[in-house]
């Protein structure tokens, strides 16, 4: 009599991102001065902080990045910065994000911001790239006080279409949610799966856009801003670019539709500076 002995191979355990970023700004007396200076600094696992000299009056910049090179299924970011009081500072990416295809589960992103009283926030990160097969979750929380103001940009770039990458399979999952003073004044939510060329190709759901963009400005005079934001807009949506602007009491919002990342960019980056009025931060031209 014989035995069989069967081996069943099991699958090896893949090794996972995670990483935590938090930054701090507070203001110093420096001098006869007040300036917006670093108070605080946390990084632990593939999540990092780098802070470049800033020289064209603008206020500090906080650079965020992800060592790992990328996200997968499993893998966890948290990013979050503090603003305090009568503060004005940027944030932002050293590179655009790489969303890569997973063996199993979805890549999640956590993002937040906490900003005080008195203090102009700057969220401007740099395109998140979908690869085809990709997951992704990805979380972005406000917490203004009082006349606090913010400008913030997400966009979404779906595979490299000079290199001619498709993405017929992908689960994205994006959710903005601001509030002031503990009250939700802003909500947004999109998800996207599947194909993308089939889900986006429809007039009502993307007309054939490969990338896109919203933008978000939180400001007393953000209403106001919205006609002349139209105007630009009308000049900059050319050549397989589309865009509108909403505005409601101190919020406005833009989204931008492109057939490339190339494209994106060309209108997302005037936008950008109109909104904040200074020059982008230099890492989205290194």
């Amino acid at each position: 009599m014989s035995t069989v002995v069967s081996l069943q191979k099991e699958q090896p355990r893949l090794e996972r991102a995670d990483g935590v970023a938090r930054v701090a700004f507070a203001l110093r007396q420096i001098g006869d001065a007040t300036e917006t200076r670093l108070a605080d600094l946390f990084q632990d696992g593939s999540a990092k902080v780098r802070l470049p000299r800033v020289y064209d009056g603008s206020g500090p910049a906080a650079v965020f990045l992800n060592s790992a090179g990328g996200v997968t299924g499993g893998d966890h970011l948290s990013f979050e910065a503090h603003f305090g009081a009568g503060t004005t500072a940027t944030v932002t990416t050293q590179a655009a994000e790489r969303i890569y295809r997973r063996v199993d589960g979805v890549g999640r992103i956590d993002n937040r911001l906490v900003v005080e009283a008195g203090a102009t926030a700057r969220w401007l990160p740099q395109e998140t790239i979908i690869f085809n097969g990709a997951g992704l979750r990805r979380r972005f929380d406000v917490e203004l006080s009082g006349d606090a103001r913010l400008v913030a940009v997400e966009s979404v770039v779906l595979g490299r279409t000079a290199m001619g990458e498709e993405v017929t399979a992908v689960e994205l999952a994006d959710h903005w949610r601001v509030r002031r003073d503990g009250r939700l004044v802003y909500a947004d939510a999109l998800r996207l799966s599947g194909d993308s060329r089939t889900v986006l190709a429809g007039r009502a759901t993307g007309g054939g856009a490969r990338a896109f963009a919203s933008l978000l400005m939180v400001a007393p005079e953000a209403a106001g801003r919205l006609g002349g934001v139209r105007e630009m807009i009308t000049g900059l949506a050319t050549d397989g670019i589309e865009a509108g602007a909403s505005a409601f009491d101190v919020l406005l919002s833009i989204r931008c539709l492109a057939l490339d990342g190339r494209r994106l960019r060309a209108i997302v980056e005037p936008l950008i500076e109109t909104l904040t009025g200074w020059p982008l931060p230099r890492a989205w031209s290194i």
